[in-house]
Order: C-alpha cells, then sequence, then structure tokens
C-alpha cells in the first residue's frame, strides 16, 4: 500500500449539510434535489473544494476535503463534534455557495469555534460574496474569501499569514481585526482560467494519504453512479433573472465583466485525467457551442483525439444548429444532451431572460434525435416563474405529451418538472430587484433565510412568491404537473409502468404529508409542533426523496466496470468501517 502522510494540513474544506441537525429534526424538504445528484441535505460539495486542493497542492500546501454533510448521512452515529475536535489544521474553510447550506455551515462554524477558538475560520462560494458583510459579523467567521475564482487569493493569505499577517494586501478578502470590519478590493477576477483543474487526482491521493474515502466522496450514490465534471467557463452569456450564477450576478457580486473560457486543450486534458481514474460520465459544465463552430470543433475533437471512452455530456444554454449535432456526431460515438427550457411557454421563457422560440427548441431536439449515436435528450421545466400561472404550469403536460409525439414517442427523449426552489439565488435580478420581474420575497437577510430552513415544509421555506402564484399554489402545481408528466411518460414509454407507478404513489404520499403538516401547524401550539412533526420523520423523509421522478430517471446508462479495482475495494472498505 502507497505511503501517506499525517502531516498537519494547512487547510481543511468542511462542507456541511444544509441544516445542520437534519438527523434530529422532521422537515418535509420536498422535491428540492430531485433534479440533481445530492440528496435534500445538499451533501454535494462544490467544485471549487477540488481546485483549491490542487492548487495550493502545487504551491506546497496541504489540503484535506472532509464532507462532514455525506458522512453524517451515512452513518447516522458519526460524531460530528467528535470529528471536528481532533482535527488541528492551520485554518477551516466552510463553503457557503448555495443558499441551502446557509444553515449548516453556520452552525459547523460554530462547532469549529467551540474546540478551535484560536484557529482562524473562512468562508467562500457564491452566497458567501454575497452575503460577506453579514457574514464576518458572525463571531465564528474571520475572513470571507470573494469571488468565482479564488484559489490564488487563498494562495496569498497562507503566504501572508506564514510573513507578517498583513491580510490588506489579500484581494478579495474580508476580514476584522480588533472588532474592526475591512473590506479589500474584489480585484482578482482572471480571464486566463487554465491554470486551474478541478484536482481529481490530488482528492484521490488524498484517500490514501488521510484514509478517508467518505470525506471525500461527493454525493451518496457516487461510488454506484461516478458522474464527474469539467467546466468551460467562469460567468455566464445568460440573464436568467432567478439564477446566481447569472451574467447579472457575476457582473455585480463577483465583478466578472465578461465570461472567461478555458482553452480547449485544458478541457480535454481534464477529460482525459478523469477518464484515467474512472468510467463514468463526463459532464461538460458550460455550453461549449455558444463560443462559436471553431472552439466546439477544437473540444470534440480533442476528446475524439484522445480515444476518451467516458460518455460526454453537453448542455445547452440556448439550442444549437444541426451543425453542431452533426459534428459531435461525427466525432464521438458515446454522448447525451440536457437543456432547461423552464418554461413551454415563451411570454414566461422571455420573462425568464430566454428569448429563443419553440420552434428552434423542437428543431434542436430532432436534429439531436436523428443521430443514432445520441443516447438521451434531458429537457428539464421549471416551478415559480415570472409570468407562469398556475394553468400555465400545468400546460407543460400537454406541450410535452405532442414534443413526444412530434419525434415519434422516442424514448431517448425525458422531461422533467421540478419547483424553482428552495430559494431565488442571491444576487439575482429576482432577488435583487424582485419588483421589477414580479416576485415577492419573504427573506432578504442571510439570518433570515438560516432561520426559514428549519421551518417544517418547503413551502414555508420559499423564500418567494410571484404575482401570478403563491406559495400553496407553486407546491401544489409543482405536485400535479409531476404527476401529469409521470403519465405522459409511461403513456409512451419513456419510463416503465413500475416505475411511474412508484412514482405516482410517491407523489401522492407526498401531497398528503403536506396537508397533515399544515393541520399540525394550524391545530398544535407552537411549544407542540415540533414533537407532532418528529412523530412523522420516517414519512416526511421519504416524502423528500425521488418525489417528482425516480433519481435514477437522471442517470445516464453506464457500464459495470467503473473504477479500477484495487480503488474500488479500498474504498468499500473505507467506507464500511467509517471511514
Amino acid at each position: 500500500m502507497p505511503s501517506f502522510s499525517r502531516n498537519r494540513p494547512d487547510l481543511i474544506l468542511l462542507h456541511a449539510p444544509s441544516v445542520y441537525d437534519f438527523r434530529k429534526r422532521s422537515i418535509v424538504y420536498g422535491p428540492v434535489s430531485d433534479l440533481v445528484p445530492s440528496t435534500p441535505i445538499f451533501e454535494m460539495y462544490p467544485v471549487g473544494f477540488s481546485s483549491i486542493a490542487s492548487y495550493m497542492k502545487k504551491h506546497g500546501y496541504n489540503v484535506r476535503i472532509i464532507n462532514l454533510a455525506l458522512k453524517m448521512l451515512l452513518n447516522p452515529k458519526f460524531d460530528v463534534e467528535k470529528q471536528i475536535k481532533k482535527l488541528k489544521p492551520k485554518m477551516f474553510g466552510i463553503d457557503l455557495h448555495w443558499m441551502p447550506h446557509c444553515h449548516g455551515s453556520v452552525e459547523i462554524a460554530r462547532l469549529v469555534k467551540k474546540y478551535h477558538p484560536d484557529i482562524p475560520v473562512i468562508f467562500g462560494g457564491f452566497s458567501s460574496t454575497f452575503f460577506h458583510k453579514e457574514l464576518i459579523e458572525y463571531p465564528e467567521i474571520d475572513f470571507v474569501m470573494r469571488g468565482d475564482t479564488t484559489e490564488e487569493p487563498i494562495r496569498m493569505l497562507f503566504d501572508i499569514m506564514n510573513n507578517g499577517r498583513d491580510y490588506s494586501k489579500v484581494p478579495n478578502l474580508t476580514w476584522k481585526e480588533n472588532g474592526t470590519v475591512h473590506e479589500n478590493e474584489l480585484s482578482h477576477v482572471p480571464v486566463n482560467l487554465d491554470g486551474l483543474d478541478l484536482g481529481y487526482k490530488e482528492v484521490v491521493r488524498s484517500v490514501w494519504r488521510d484514509m478517508d474515502f467518505s470525506g471525500v466522496m461527493p454525493f451518496h450514490d457516487w461510488i454506484r453512479y461516478p458522474i464527474m465534471a469539467t467546466f468551460a467557463c467562469r460567468g455566464c452569456n445568460c440573464n436568467c433573472v432567478f439564477c446566481g450564477g447569472s451574467n447579472y450576478c457575476f457582473n455585480n457580486s463577483m465583478k466578472r465583466k465578461k465570461t472567461a473560457y478555458r482553452s480547449p486543450e485544458a478541457l480535454v486534458e481534464e477529460a482525459k485525467n478523469i477518464s484515467r481514474l474512472c468510467r463514468g460520465p463526463i459532464f461538460m459544465i458550460g455550453d461549449v457551442h455558444i463560443m462559436g463552430r471553431e472552439y466546439a470543433e477544437a473540444v470534440i475533437k480533442g476528446l475524439a483525439k484522445e480515444k476518451i471512452k467516458n460518455k460526454i455530456i453537453f448542455e445547452f444554454f440556448v439550442p444549437p444548429d444541426k451543425d453542431f449535432f452533426d459534428l459531435v456526431d461525427d466525432n464521438l460515438t458515446d454522448y447525451s444532451y440536457e437543456m432547461s427550457l423552464e418554461s413551454h411557454d415563451e411570454e414566461v421563457r422571455k420573462a425568464v431572460g430566454k428569448g429563443y422560440s419553440n420552434t428552434e427548441i423542437e428543431e434542436a431536439i430532432k436534429n439531436a434525435l436523428s443521430h443514432e449515436n445520441c443516447e438521451r435528450f434531458d429537457l428539464y421545466f421549471l416551478v415559480g416563474l415570472p409570468k407562469q400561472t398556475y394553468q400555465k404550469a400545468m400546460d407543460v403536460v400537454e406541450y410535452c405529451r405532442k414534443l413526444y409525439a412530434s419525434v415519434g414517442n422516442d424514448k431517448r427523449l425525458l422531461t422533467f418538472v421540478s419547483p424553482l426552489a428552495p430559494f431565488l439565488d442571491p444576487g439575482s435580478k429576482g432577488f435583487t430587484n424582485p419588483d421589477e420581474v414580479g416576485y415577492r420575497l419573504f427573506y432578504k437577510t442571510l439570518e433570515e433565510h438560516r432561520q426559514a430552513l428549519l421551518k417544517p415544509s418547503w413551502k414555508y421555506i420559499l423564500n418567494y412568491e410571484t404575482e401570478w402564484m403563491t406559495r400553496d399554489e407553486i407546491v401544489d402545481v409543482t405536485y400535479d404537473s409531476a404527476l401529469g408528466l409521470n403519465a405522459v411518460k409511461r403513456d409512451i414509454g419513456a419510463i416503465d409502468k413500475k416505475t411511474a407507478d412508484i412514482t405516482e404513489d410517491r407523489i401522492i404520499k407526498a401531497k398528503r404529508i403536506m396537508e397533515q403538516v399544515d393541520e399540525i401547524i394550524k391545530e398544535y401550539p407552537p411549544e407542540e409542533v415540533d414533537a407532532r412533526l418528529f412523530e412523522l420523520k420516517h414519512e416526511v423523509d421519504n416524502s423528500s426523496m425521488s418525489t417528482v421522478c425516480e433519481k435514477r430517471e437522471l442517470e445516464w446508462p453506464i457500464g459495470l466496470k467503473m473504477f479500477n479495482f484495487k480503488m474500488l475495494e479500498v474504498a468499500k472498505i473505507l467506507i464500511n468501517r467509517g471511514s
């Protein structure tokens, strides 16, 4: 077995669950995570963890990743405080990237300070950037690193910690000293990203070094379905009004005025590194075709030249033309596509910030499916959008039925609907200017969102409603449209009858649980509500997993041999012994 170092880590990156004490609470999270790999506690940590670990390693620093959320999920007896107490890094880093982590992240910071009052704690991520002024006021938090590309500023912070502690020289840093808060300029916004990588090799090495596989596992089912990602860009050309990764948000919160793209060579190299580790699907984050034919051709032909055997998944922000689909099919043999259409209604989609027509998307789907090598085309719809009424949200069911008919009920087309939940993203146009786009916000501060996550169901957790739908209507139409879409997919054979029947039963039970929760809130005094809700915990937890669709519908088919056999066996041993 390779040797590994037990040297004191310079930085330990901790990933918290959405709600810290989720194991002791009964909360109907609902279908908030049905269309992502993680569970409702959002145990999937951001890709920035691995890129920071890799970058710091290159500069002589030792970084360890510990996915506390996953450890808590895998082992009901896992003692978070005991784990944190025995850690002794020079600094703790905690992500607050997306808002569902705002409760757990701060609670983990409090535990860190309880046992290690003299070890600094730094926060980072998109939501940390937006709420940096509020975060730094928490006594448990010493630093907030702002921006979308923070590897180099974190390296500079460590250098300065070792040589004089003049934190004013670290770009993007919010910090405090003797009770005084300082906000350094957010000036590190690199255009050239080719010096960055997602550091998967370093993560694998850390398994041997720390003898801790579950600590770096990305999400609950990853060992069975090892999907991995490579990113094409930082920034976005689109302006979806609800999105914290929109052009609007990057421009204002992250000070990124223009989308920065990695070179095709860097993308291909990262895909090649992934293929050496495992044969799971590779998801291309960012629309590679948006940069034009030359860029897309360099990426796709580069993948073909390297003979990468993993399935490649491309996402689209706007519908590509026929030439793009021909280019992919001429060079690759194992690929799929996905696109979030948001709504079938062109007026709603335009209000969201996407101006393409139904004709364009329908032509794109037909062009994609005209190639036999295209394995899947996944299409996503959302509930909770500007100008979207209850009826318009329900009309997606009939639209999808007609869409299937237009492609001969091709089972490679898979359609999904989910709520825009639990929050409108801070920094998005809908959050910063809600009246302008028809949203009404219930929570605005970070602390208000933290307390909202403790509410008994996702209806009460939602931080918004719209001019066109109340929170009750958003919840109702989410379940009703999901029932209708499930029936459509069953009718045309996109999913088998058994799967469809199970999903239908699950949705009906979820609706019933929501009604029970509402009844408990109405009938019992506040001091008794938690106890009454906890009596339903088993049913509540089951109602939040694979609600609006069977989660495995999202998975692209994979082969049996995903890993190097030795690596897989070691991983299983470490997981089984709780490491």
